[in-house]
């Protein structure tokens, strides 16, 4: 239940971070209205650049969607646009969708797939998702479990959240998964976290 509520709760301060965002493709007609709160005209206006590519705008959309902000809740119709913003490399997207993909919001609940698209995001550096990731590795949730891949992740995750509270969790899952694992697990799980590059968007 926790885990549930802090992924909805990330994917609401995404929809907030949206106004602070900056995007090379963000139309700026839209992007008054959503400042102003003007959430119909910012969905209206948005239609066409996100279905041309702007990736602020199928983000706007699918929060929109997923919230049920000035449209209907849609959760397929938010899945829609968050996956057009994934398939261009935005890693809070591919993190939505992961998140969407493991709870069964939107789309049919498949651990493989939320597995899938948590890694593309913990690969750009995304915490949330890396903290998903080590979480899905240590249940054997979507892929088989693997304490050492599981730490390796949530080592990831405390090293690039910058919020405090959100780093004490990734700390607190990472110090019980420890808990569990031989001193050379976690000696090859430190290492791995070491070697790892984040892939570029």
């Amino acid at each position: 239940m926790k885990t549930a509520v802090r992924a909805s709760l990330a994917v609401l301060a995404l929809s907030l971070s949206l106004a602070g965002a900056v995007f090379a493709d963000q139309p700026a007609d839209a992007y008054a209205a959503y400042k102003r709160n003007d959430y119909a005209t910012a969905v209206r206006l948005c239609r066409l650049p996100a279905e041309n590519g702007s990736e602020w705008c199928q983000m706007m959309l699918a929060s929109a969607y997923y919230h049920g902000t000035r449209v209907p809740q849609n959760y397929a119709e938010a899945m829609k646009w968050y996956r057009k913003a994934a398939e261009q490399g935005s890693d809070d997207a591919q993190f939505n969708l992961g998140n969407a993909y493991e709870h069964g919001k939107g789309v049919p609940q498949d651990y493989a797939d939320a597995v899938q698209w948590y890694r593309k995001a913990a690969e750009q550096a995304h915490p949330t998702a890396q903290n998903n990731l080590g979480r899905m590795y240590s249940e054997g949730k979507g892929v088989p479990q693997d304490y050492i891949q599981a730490h390796k992740w949530y080592n990831l995750a405390v090293a690039n959240e910058t919020d405090d509270t959100e780093r004490e969790t990734f700390v607190k899952n990472r110090d019980v998964l420890a808990a569990k694992m031989t001193p050379a697990q976690i000696a090859e799980a430190r290492k791995l976290a070491r070697e790892w590059k984040p892939t570029a968007k």
